[in-house]
């Protein structure tokens, strides 16, 4: 039987990591296989109390580690992706689960089952709904400077227009094939990841899901949805992303990062200016139609201060003189 690698990871939020473990051990019980829950340095107390718990609890097939920094998603997950099995070997395949995400019954055979009937495929998903039952968004495409503009603008026609370039795809009612799914419940083959690598930790947070399926993509391994395979998510408990005021600063570095990375500085430089054009126009109409409000506040302002920015200095030479430099330059 093919062994998994089930990578749960936490930061400051303890009892609910405990509980998807815990649903996930469930799942697992006539699975080959173990968990590693990682703490992502939540310098809380999570680390202890989860190492009690399961000790307690007697869960000979979980072990808690911890990480030595919070480097963010991708690095806390490759803590675990570098462990491997206890016994020193490696498992066929890794499973990565939020630890506000919980399997419902069968949902990680469910995984299991297609890649194994399906060897061509390198990584698969789960169809995710909400403690009420309604689905989660999940499916997408890879973004591009038309979905920049499709995105930000917000407009009927243009959607209609850029439809095959929109990034959200709506939640498909079978099986299928997608760009790259969100991370919440993801199982990766170990081949894939031999042949491409982890996830890139420069993304602290978001983005790195779509640069890890592009790269494998790229590779001929492509990600599949798969509807058969349910799981119940709260989501955002550790980021908080459902109450943010307005959009923290790693959000916009992952954005670019994952531009420039994968379509090169030129692209990036556009896909912002697709995206201002799309936002002035969203804002256009909501002025004249009295629209309410969906970007976080200063939304288009913090993406254009941040962008410009980080451009520029990519642009500049590294002998270039900064600004400043040539004002003193011309006061002497």
């Amino acid at each position: 039987m093919p062994s998994i690698l089930t990578i749960i990871l936490n930061y400051k939020t303890a009892d609910m990591t405990l509980q998807s473990a815990e649903a996930a051990l469930r799942e697992m019980t006539a699975l080959e296989g173990e968990i590693v829950i990682v703490d992502n340095a939540s310098g809380d107390g999570s680390f202890e109390a989860m190492q009690a718990h399961a000790s307690a609890q007697g869960w000979a097939r979980v072990r808690v580690v911890q990480s030595e920094r919070n480097g963010g998603f991708g690095a806390g997950n490759n803590v675990g992706l570098r462990l491997g099995l206890s016994d020193g070997s490696k498992p066929d395949y890794y499973y990565v689960l939020n630890s506000d995400a919980f399997p419902d019954a069968g949902s990680i055979k469910a995984l299991l089952d297609y890649l194994e009937a399906h060897p061509k495929v390198g990584f698969a998903g789960s169809y995710i709904h909400g403690l009420d039952g309604a689905a989660h968004l999940t499916t997408f495409r890879f973004p591009s400077i038309a979905s920049e503009l499709e995105g930000a603008a917000r407009f009927g026609p243009i959607s209609r227009l850029l439809a095959s370039k929109r990034v959200p795809i709506d939640v498909p009612d079978r099986t299928r094939e997608v760009d790259w799914l969100a991370g919440a419940s993801l199982m990766m083959r170990r081949d894939v990841l031999e042949d491409i690598g982890l996830f890139d930790e420069t993304f602290f947070l978001y983005f790195e899901e779509t640069d890890l399926c592009r790269r494998a993509k790229l590779a001929g391994w492509p990600t599949v949805f798969v509807r058969t395979s349910e799981v119940t998510h709260i989501g955002s408990v550790s980021t908080g992303m459902k109450t943010w005021a307005r959009m923290p600063q790693y959000w916009f570095n992952s954005r670019l990062h994952y531009f420039t990375k994968n379509h090169g500085w030129l692209y990036a430089v556009l896909a912002v200016k697709a995206h201002v054009i799309g936002g002035l126009l969203w804002r256009i109409r909501r002025a004249l139609q009295g629209k309410p409000q969906a970007d976080p506040d200063h939304f288009l302002r913090d993406l254009i201060v941040h962008d410009t920015r980080h451009l520029l200095a990519r642009a500049r030479p590294a002998n270039a003189p900064h600004l400043c430099d040539l004002k003193s330059v011309g006061d002497s």
